[in-house]
């Protein structure tokens, strides 16, 4: 088949921006070398679409604040005392831990709406590598996790929170929150992408909830009933905890880090296949 001039140049412009290949070229948008760009653009789609969002900055970045701020009023000095520790080696990494969970609902609920609106359709026809869609969530997904965190971490110091590990220890507290955000953002959306109704997703916050109250940042693992003190210590975000703990006051940090990586990794594993096919079903719904 022969194709005209016109067809030629549309061919080679259609796109996000990038100078796409002729028909008959073997390089297709699903080559390789278009993930990494076409991944880039999409994340920032959805990342200027959270900040020109009033309700999502809030929820990202203000909220977590007034919500360590409160704890630390309400529970700081019982915990100091008990523990002989200031309170905010652990209230400030559970607040960063449940930031990325809540952000990680508020996602999913956005990702139903792109779904329902038709967008995924929409992005689906275009010459996009396939796999761009659900990478470009998932880092705007860490983008959003590290910004929170950053902004939870100098809220924690502007109140007495410091990093006996220096820089280095700084580092490593933000990677926590940021590996099992990702993680249980893959949940939320893979829960997402085979629920009808939003309240389905807004159902997870039970789950982050349970997570946060029987942990070890609450409260010190010994005011557990000695029934559920092995549940609140194996617990993932308890691990998450201790590590972020030990980053910043001193203690353990290899064997919690080890044991929230291997969480992290069996709640991606786990999801990973489901959400690849119900991504790919909901972006080829009619």
């Amino acid at each position: 088949m022969t194709m005209t001039s016109g067809e030629r140049k549309t061919a080679a412009s259609v796109g996000l921006g990038d100078r796409r290949p002729a028909y008959g070229d073997a390089r297709s948008e699903n080559s390789p070398r278009w993930l990494l760009p076409h991944t880039a653009v999409l994340t920032g789609r959805i990342l200027r679409r959270w900040s020109r969002d009033p309700t999502t900055l809030a929820e990202t970045l203000f909220v977590p604040v007034a919500f360590l701020v409160t704890l630390n009023i309400v529970l700081g000095d019982g915990i100091s005392q008990v523990t002989g520790q200031s309170a905010l080696y652990g209230s400030v990494p559970l607040v960063a831990i449940v930031a990325a969970m809540s952000g990680a609902t508020v996602g999913g609920i956005g990702l139903m709406r792109e779904r329902d609106g038709g967008l995924l359709s929409r992005l689906w026809v275009l010459p996009v590598h396939r796999a761009a869609g659900v990478l470009s969530r998932l880092v705007a997904e860490a983008v959003r996790i590290v910004a929170a965190t950053a902004v939870l971490m100098c809220a924690g110091l502007a109140l007495g929170f410091r990093f006996e590990r220096g820089i280095s220890g700084a580092i490593g507290w933000v990677f926590v929150p940021t590996v099992f955000g990702v993680a249980f953002s893959v949940a939320v959306m893979t829960i997402a992408l085979y629920s009808a109704k939003t309240i389905v997703v807004e159902g997870t916050a039970v789950i982050w909830g349970l997570l946060m109250f029987f942990s070890t940042g609450f409260v010190p693992l010994d005011q557990y009933p000695k029934s559920i003190q092995p549940v609140v210590e194996h617990q993932p975000v308890s691990y998450a905890i201790e590590a972020m703990r030990g980053l910043s006051a001193g203690g353990p940090v290899l064997a919690p880090t080890m044991a929230m990586v291997l969480w992290s990794g069996a709640i991606i594993a786990l999801c990973a296949v489901p959400m690849a096919i119900g991504y790919r079903k909901a972006s080829m719904r009619d």
